[in-house]
C-alpha cells in the first residue's frame, strides 16, 4: 500500500460518528469510570453555571437593597459552588484521563496484534515507518479527544444550551437581540469546517510519509553513508517534511481566520448586552443585577462556541486518524486457518503438487511445479537467480499459499493444517539474519523461550557460535543492538542458526543461510548441521559447492519449473543443465581467494 496514492477527500461527519462508534467499543469495559466522569463533568458544569445568577441576586437582593445578610449568604453559596466545581472537575479530569488511557493502550495492542496476523505480502506491499506512525503518531492523536475531548464537548454543549435558557429566562429581548450574529458565526463555522477537513486528512497522511522517511534511512543508514547519499537523502527529507508543514500550515491558516472572527462576533455580542441592556436599565426596564449576570452567561454562551470549534479540530485529527487506523484493522489476512484445522505432529514428507504462483495476478512465478521430498531428506534448491527457490520456501513456511496446486506435508494440504502448530514444528534461516535488541541468549531462545541455559549453550555449540559468545563481555547475557550490529555478517548468521536449532525443528528451511559466513566457518556450520539435521527434512537454497554435493537430493529450477534433479553424482553423470552450473560454481570457487 503506497501512501501517496491515497487521495485527498473529506471526513464527512457521518463517517467519523461511525469511527466513534467503533471506538465507543473500546470504552465499554471502562464504562464505571467513564460514567463517574460523565456525572463529575455534569455537576461542574452546573456549578459553573450558577456563577452569574449568585453575581445577580448578590448585587439586587444584597447590595442594591443594603441587605448584608443575603450578600452574606450569597457569597457563601458561590463559595460553596466553586469547591463543588472544583472536586467534581477534579473527579472528572482523573477518571476519564483514567479510561482514556487505557482505551488507548488497548486499540494499540489489538492493532499491533492485528499486524502480526497479516500476511508476509502486506508487510511487503506497505512501508514499514508507515505502519509505526500508526501505531504512535495516529494513536497519540486520539489521546486528548479520548482523556478530555468527548467529555469537554459534552460540558460545552451542556453549557452552551444552559446559558442559552438562563439568558432567555432573564430577558427574552436582550437574548433576542444578541442572535443577529448568530448567522454569519454558523456561516463561518461550516467554512471552516469544510476547509479543516480536508487538512486534517492531508496532514495525517503526510506526517505517515515523514516517519516512513525516517524509519527507512535510519534502518538504511550504513547503505546510505556507504553510497555518499547524505545529502541526496537529506533533500527528500527536507521535500518530505515541507510537503508535511504546508499541510500542517493549512489547518494554522484556518485556524487564525476562524478564531477571530468568532471572538470578534463575541465582541458584537458583548457590545448589543450593554448598548441595548444598557438602555433598559437607564428606562428602568431591567435590573442592574440581570444585566450583570447576563454579560456573564453571554461570556459562558461565546466560550463554548469557540471551544466546540476548538475541539472540532482534535475531532477532525482524531477521526481523521481513526480512519488510518480503522484502514490497517480493516485488511483481512489472506492466510486463515480453517476453523476445524488439525493440529498435527510433523514427519517431515513434503510434497509440490502442480503448484502454481504469482506475487502479482499478471507475474506466475512458479508453472505447475511438482516436487516430492521424503522425511528426513536434505534437499538443495540451486539456480539462477529468479528461478524460484526462495519462493518454494516461502511456500513450504506457508508465508503465502499457491494461486493454485498444493503444498502438502505427510500428505496434508498446509491449508488445511493449524497454522501455529505447522510454525512450531518448522525453523527457518532466512539469508539476511535478523536479532532483536535483547541478550544473545534470549536471540537463541526467541522461538522457545522456555528452554533452558543447557539447550541454549548445546545449540550454540552445535553451530560453532559457543567460542566468539563466551568471548563476548557478559557471554550469553550480553545484550545486542537491535539487528545485532556489533557482530560480524557471520557470527549474526551462527546465532540465527543456534536460533533455528533450539527449536528442535522437524523441517529446516535454510535459505541461503550460509553465503554470508567464511569457509572455515561454513565448514563448522556444515558438520554441525550434518549431526543436527539427522531424521530432520531440510530445504536448503544454496550456492557452496559444499552444501549442495551433501545433499540427498538436488533440485534444478529453472524460470519456475523443475528441469532436473537427483543426487550429486547422478546430475554430473547426465552432463545436463547442473553439471553446466556445476562447473560455473566450481570456476568460480577456484578463483576466489575464500574458496
Amino acid at each position: 500500500m503506497n501512501a501517496t496514492a491515497v487521495p485527498d477527500q473529506p471526513t464527512s461527519l457521518a463517517r467519523g460518528a461511525r469511527r466513534l462508534r467503533r471506538l465507543a467499543g473500546y470504552v465499554r469495559p471502562q464504562w464505571r469510570r467513564a460514567t463517574l466522569g460523565i456525572v463529575a463533568m455534569l455537576v461542574a458544569t452546573g456549578a459553573g453555571l450558577a456563577g452569574p445568577y449568585l453575581a445577580k441576586v448578590a448585587i439586587d437582593e444584597g447590595i442594591v437593597l443594603g441587605d448584608t445578610t443575603a450578600l452574606a449568604w450569597t457569597v457563601a453559596a458561590f463559595l460553596g459552588f466553586a469547591l463543588v466545581g472544583f472536586a467534581a472537575q477534579g473527579v472528572q479530569t482523573y477518571q476519564i484521563g483514567y479510561a482514556g488511557e487505557r482505551v488507548l493502550t488497548d486499540l494499540r495492542g489489538d492493532l499491533f496484534g492485528h499486524l502480526h496476523r497479516l500476511d508476509l505480502s502486506y508487510f511487503e506491499r506497505t512501508r514499514a515507518g508507515v505502519l509505526v506512525s500508526r501505531l504512535t503518531n495516529d494513536i497519540e492523536a486520539l489521546q486528548q479527544l479520548v482523556t478530555d475531548g468527548l467529555t469537554s464537548t459534552v460540558s460545552s454543549t451542556l453549557a452552551l444550551l444552559g446559558s442559552t435558557a438562563i439568558l432567555l429566562w432573564l430577558d427574552w429581548r436582550l437574548a433576542l437581540a444578541t442572535i443577529v450574529v448568530f448567522p454569519l458565526m454558523a456561516l463561518a463555522t461550516a467554512v471552516f469546517r469544510r476547509f479543516s477537513a480536508r487538512t486534517y486528512r492531508r496532514m495525517r497522511e503526510r506526517l505517515g510519509l515523514v516517519t516512513a522517511s525516517l524509519q527507512e534511512d535510519l534502518s538504511g543508514v550504513r547503505v546510505v553513508q556507504s553510497y555518499r547519499r547524505e545529502g541526496v537523502n537529506l533533500q527528500r527529507f527536507h521535500e518530505v517534511n515541507g510537503s508535511y508543514r504546508d499541510a500542517n500550515q493549512a489547518t494554522v491558516y484556518a485556524n487564525a481566520l476562524y478564531f477571530p472572527v468568532v471572538g470578534f462576533l463575541s465582541h458584537i455580542g458583548t457590545a448589543i448586552v450593554f448598548g441595548y441592556g444598557g438602555w433598559l436599565y437607564v428606562q428602568d426596564e431591567i435590573a442592574l443585577g440581570t444585566l450583570v449576570a447576563f454579560t456573564g452567561y453571554l461570556a459562558n454562551f461565546f466560550d463554548p462556541v469557540q471551544q466546540l470549534s476548538q475541539l472540532y479540530n482534535t475531532f477532525l485529527a482524531a477521526t481523521a486518524a481513526l480512519d488510518k487506523i480503522f484502514d490497517v484493522m480493516d485488511v483481512e489476512p489472506r492466510l486463515v486457518d480453517q476453523p476445524d484445522a488439525p493440529v498435527i505432529a510433523i514427519a517431515g514428507a513434503v510434497d509440490f503438487a502442480d503448484v502454481h504462483f504469482a506475487y502479482r495476478d499478471d507475474v506466475e512465478v512458479l508453472h505447475g511445479l511438482t516436487l516430492h521430498a521424503d522425511a528426513g531428506q536434505a534437499v538443495a534448491l540451486v539456480g539462477h537467480t529468479g528461478a524460484g527457490k526462495s519462493t518454494i520456501v516461502k511456500l513450504l513456511a506457508r508465508f503465502y499459499d499457491p494461486t493454485a496446486g498444493a503444498v502438502l506435508i505427510d500428505g496434508h494440504d498446509l491449508r488445511d493444517i493449524d497454522s501455529e502448530s505447522l510454525r512450531r514444528q518448522i525453523a527457518v534461516v532466512p539469508q539476511e539474519a535478523f536479532l532483536f535488541a535483547a541478550t544473545v541468549r534470549e536471540n537463541i531462545a526467541y522461538g522457545r523461550p522456555d528452554a533452558t541455559m543447557a539447550e541454549v549453550r548445546a545449540a550454540a555449540a552445535a553451530v560453532g557460535a559457543d567460542a566468539f559468545i563466551e568471548a563476548l563481555p557478559f557471554g550469553y547475557d550480553t545484550p545486542l543492538q537491535e539487528r545485532g550490529v556489533r557482530l560480524s555478517m557471520g557470527q549474526r548468521q551462527l546465532v540465527a542458526l543456534a536460533r533455528a536449532l533450539v527449536c528442535d525443528p522437524r523441517l529446516l528451511i535454510l535459505d541461503e543461510a550460509t553465503s554470508a559466513v567464511d569457509i572455515a566457518t561454513e565448514e563448522r556450520i556444515e558438520a554441525a548441521i550434518g549431526t543436527v539435521l539427522a531424521g530432520r527434512t531440510s530445504f536448503v537454497v544454496a550456492h557452496r559447492l559444499s552444501t549442495i554435493r551433501r545433499a540427498d537430493v538436488i533440485v534444478v529450477l529453472e524460470h519456475g519449473n523443475v528441469v532436473e534433479q537427483g543426487t550429486h553424482d547422478d546430475l554430473i553423470a547426465r552432463g545436463g543443465r547442473y553439471r553446466a552450473l556445476y562447473g560455473d560454481w566450481a570456476e568460480a570457487a577456484a578463483a576466489s581467494p575464500t574458496a
